[in-house]
């Protein structure tokens, strides 16, 4: 299968070859930073990135960043086509949840109080957002743990910003009871760039579990957020830039007791705060940065459990997590195209919970006493860009001391090489590794032995650019190994499992005329995962992922009338995979689907822009999670002011 389906990229690449016929260089040119901590062209580094343009971003109004991200290859959100504030789950290339890297503004973020470290994309607001950068692969030589299948970067830093004072708001309606709204106020007055944002969605939401009777009335579960956040940049000197940011997030959801399974009583609050500061400073060939973050995660958990017979009558959870990471880095420029790299970073974590459950019989308090550890990095790479962007090659390792299980190191060997400014080859030797959670490791499920998960990833691909059209091709093929997996016999964590993924991912973006566009992508996973089998709880083998489809397809197409609109259509499939059937059932299948959308944007003389998006057209019933309702058709329009 996937001999065939390499044959089929490489005719993919042939024919846009004969296609085209005129030379446009804009996606190789294009300036990323998430690649190596630096501002560099897409053509000079071997690393996968897709980029999700402030463009594209605008015209995604009305969608969450979970909604958007699960539109992208080699990436599947779990929870985003679900009721909204449904826990997101990051799949990256088949990897786990908690194995892909968050950044916000090149900063890693992160929950301490989650099992798997993950961060809740319910608490950012896409409005927020002005750029997405994706990198797929291993990346823990660059950005440290849980970078294992790539690292996700949100952007929301203004650029180009030359007046002192501008305007943005937002307002959008739907069915469901979806409301948006965003105001931004930003500005750059002399040597000041300042931002401030507001952004709140309100949902009344359908049931979060799905009522296979279609006769027991499960009621509507909302969604309610306000995220707060402001940034201010200061030009010192004409070498010396300062900044700083706050960010403020907080939300709570009405959740079911499980899936199949109604609650009118059981709510989930969360609260986040993340803030810090930096410096870059560069002059001649140095370019320094240097930055501090911290950030705290508050969950709250309630269920008062008077609408549902049962053994608890009532229960609360409460969980904290804070982090503190601190980084400095210097990029020297050592002549005849070579590159230095070099840095270190520090992060602590922490957490603490108290549950409470009452019964006919007592109540049963139980404490997780305020844990934390630690963990120190020093990283280097070396870069070589030929004078004529032809060969381009890194070479990195990373040191990572930790304050429970010791050192362990990682390394990344990457070149391209560009034959022509249409056609690129590039591939990559990296290794990765996710250390233990603090819940993994002093929890009452925990282990303090465990050691980190390693993994090994090699990739070979393709670029072919012309005119205004991108066609790439990926193949990738990635090892974990010291997996750390749930033991349902002795009820604890351990390192055991292991898995490997092979891929194909492909990407294009084709003009056939000057006024349409067309985007896809394609993702292909042949997995191999050895952990402990969830039906008789011994060791077993499988060849698919839970939850995580072997085909994932996605497409749009739209159109740039003169006259100021823009409509688009988008599809997106998604194969049969599997989910979990209960405890000590097999696991079962769940149905492939197809999601018809469209989106389409009139802007108006100077300020204002209205819009309409519609999803899941035709309304078709599908589950990516079992016992749990999808999102259903779903229509939004809204206004925007820009000045």
């Amino acid at each position: 299968m996937l001999k065939r389906l390499l044959t089929f990229s490489v005719l993919i690449l042939g024919y846009q070859a004969y296609a085209q016929d005129s030379t446009s260089t804009k996606q190789l040119g294009e300036v990323i930073v998430t690649a190596n901590k630096l501002a560099q062209k897409q053509s000079t580094t071997g690393k996968v990135i897709t980029v999700i343009t402030k463009e594209q971003l605008e015209k995604s109004s009305g969608r969450t960043v979970g909604q958007l991200l699960n539109e992208q290859a080699g990436v599947s959100v779990n929870g985003s086509l679900n009721n909204i504030g449904t826990n997101q789950s990051v799949y990256v290339r088949g990897a786990a949840s908690g194995r892909t890297l968050i950044l916000l503004d090149g900063i890693p973020v992160y929950d301490p109080s989650l099992s798997g470290n993950e961060f809740d994309l319910n608490l950012l607001s896409l409005n927020d957002v002005e750029r997405i950068e994706i990198a797929r692969g291993a990346q823990s030589t660059m950005y440290g743990s849980d970078a294992v299948a790539g690292v996700i970067n949100i952007i929301t830093v203004k650029q180009n910003v030359n007046k002192p004072v501008n305007v943005k708001a937002t307002v959008s309606a739907g069915n469901y009871g979806t409301l948006r709204g965003n105001a931004q106020f930003y500005g750059k007055a002399g040597k000041i760039l300042y931002s401030a944002k507001y952004s709140k969605l309100h949902s009344d939401g359908f049931s979060t579990a799905y009522d296979s009777t279609h006769n027991k009335g499960f009621d509507k579960d909302g969604f309610n957020s306000d995220v707060a956040s402001a940034s201010m940049q200061f030009e010192a000197t004409a070498n010396l830039l300062f900044k700083g940011y706050i960010q403020y997030s907080r939300n709570k959801t009405d959740i079911d007791d499980g899936a199949f399974v109604d609650d009118r009583d059981y709510t989930v609050k969360n609260k986040n705060l993340i803030t810090g500061g930096g410096f870059n400073y560069h002059r001649n060939n140095v370019n320094i940065t240097g930055y501090y973050a911290y950030s705290d995660f508050t969950r709250s958990q309630l269920n008062d459990s008077s609408d549902v017979p049962g053994f608890t009558t009532f229960a609360t959870f409460d969980y904290y997590g804070r982090s503190h990471f601190l980084e400095a880095y210097a990029n020297i420029s050592l002549g005849s195209g070579f590159t230095w790299l070099q840095g270190a970073d520090y992060r602590f974590s922490s957490m603490n919970s108290q549950t409470l459950s009452i019964s006919a019989y007592g109540a049963y308090p139980d404490n997780f006493n305020d844990t934390s550890h630690s963990q120190a990095s020093l990283y280097s790479s070396l870069f070589y860009n030929a004078p004529n962007e032809k060969l381009n090659v890194e070479l990195g390792g990373r040191m990572n001391v930790h304050s429970r299980y010791g050192s362990n190191y990682t390394y990344t060997f990457n070149p391209s090489y560009n034959f022509s400014k249409q056609f690129r080859v590039f591939g990559s030797i990296a290794t990765a590794f996710k250390a233990p959670t603090l819940y993994q490791l002093y929890s009452s499920y925990g282990l303090s032995t465990l050691e980190p998960e390693r993994s090994t990833t090699y990739e070979a691909g393709a670029q072919y650019t012309r005119h205004s059209s991108t066609v790439r091709v990926v193949y990738f093929d990635r090892h974990i190994k010291d997996g750390i997996d749930f033991d349902y016999i002795n009820y604890k964590y351990f390192n055991a499992a292991k898995q490997q993924v092979q891929g194909l991912e492909l990407e294009a973006s084709l003009k056939p005329v000057q006024a349409l566009t067309i985007t896809l992508n394609y993702t292909y996973f042949d997995p191999k995962e050895e952990i402990q089998s969830r039906e008789t709880f011994k060791d077993t083998a499988y060849r698919y992922l839970l939850r995580r489809p072997k085909h994932n397809f996605n497409i749009t197409a739209g159109y740039q009338f003169n006259n100021g609109l823009y409509i688009s259509a988008n599809g997106k499939y998604v194969s049969k995979r599997y989910d979990v059937g209960g405890y000590q059932l097999p696991d079962l299948v769940l149905d492939d689907y197809f999601l018809l959308g469209a989106y389409a944007e009139y802007k108006l003389p100077k300020y204002i822009k209205v819009f309409a998006d519609a999803r899941n057209i035709t309304d078709q019933r599908f589950f990516d999670i079992r016992g749990y309702n999808s999102m259903p058709f779903m229509f939004t329009s809204g206004v925007i002011f820009n000045w």
